[in-house]
């Protein structure tokens, strides 16, 4: 069974949208980049995912925000080559990013535990905030890999929905907090 671990960028108060800039018209867009000092080893995370990942899964939204972005990016050239899915009802192929290698649309929750069944690695999610809330309450997310950010931003899209749900244990795999405020939580969901 292929495991999906969410992977992102978080504010103390759950905030998951725009850390980099303002694409989701957050007013405190940015808060990531403007606002923490860079300390290289509190963002290691991100290099050291790269060796469990053997496929990326994105919304819809965040598939067209990071696809003609990172197809050119060197520092996303690990990605180039790897499947990559989109979680979408209304995406047709002629919109896929070209050049940026396999992109499989997915359409329903059902078809994101069918991969899940299938031969292969971790799949990845980015981004995707609406989607991880989705397949969270779904209960069909494996593991988080949290940077969680000293900042309470007070709105914007949150990681955990609201939404009255059975309980979900998680057991912590790794952390470790940097002197920037950072703090990383990496957890396996239990059962």
């Amino acid at each position: 069974m292929r495991q999906l671990v969410y992977t992102g960028f978080m504010s103390l108060d759950g905030v998951v949208d725009s850390p980099g800039g303002q694409a989701e018209g957050h007013r405190s867009g940015g808060w990531v980049i403007n606002d923490i000092e860079f300390l290289p080893e509190a963002f290691s995370l991100k290099g050291e995912e790269l060796a469990d990942t053997t496929a990326l899964m994105f919304g819809r939204r965040s598939y067209e925000a990071f696809a003609p972005v990172w197809r050119d990016s060197d520092d996303h050239a690990a990605y180039r080559d790897l499947p990559k899915y989109v979680v979408s009802s209304t995406l047709r192929d002629d919109e896929l990013t070209e050049g940026w290698g396999e992109t499989t649309i997915l359409r329903t929750e059902d078809d994101i535990a069918a991969l899940k069944k299938s031969d292969g690695g971790a799949i990845f999610i980015h981004g995707s905030a609406e989607l991880a809330r989705r397949l969270s309450d779904a209960a069909l997310i494996d593991r988080y890999h949290l940077l969680v950010f000293p900042v309470l931003l007070g709105a914007g899209k949150g990681l955990f929905s609201g939404a009255d749900k059975a309980k979900q244990g998680l057991i912590l795999r790794d952390s470790a907090a940097y002197p920037n405020g950072v703090v990383k939580l990496i957890y396996d969901v239990a059962g």
